[in-house]
């Protein structure tokens, strides 16, 4: 007999792509909010390749300065507070 899989059992992933492309050179991901750089870079290569010369290059930690109005610092995750939501810029 065959054992039926419980999907909630399954863990859950430290990153996810949330949004797959925010204008021509961001996307945005939700991570545990301890990742590094290095970890959402490979993971962004991988999952969502950015299709330029050098895929995804920069995770996005701090914003001196505004775009059109928005702030493209990272923003707690209202689903999960140990989640944290990312811009990545190729």
């Amino acid at each position: 007999m065959k054992k039926k899989v419980n999907r909630t059992t399954k863990p859950k992933e430290r990153i996810e792509v949330t949004n797959s492309f925010l204008g021509i050179c961001h996307m945005q991901v939700c991570a545990e909010s301890n990742m590094t750089d290095k970890e959402i870079l490979e993971f962004c290569n991988s999952a969502n390749p950015s299709g330029t010369t050098n895929g995804w290059g920069k995770v996005i930690r701090e914003d001196p300065e505004e775009h059109e109005g928005k702030s493209l610092k990272p923003v707690q995750c209202d689903r999960n507070l140990n989640r944290t939501h990312f811009l990545v810029s190729c």
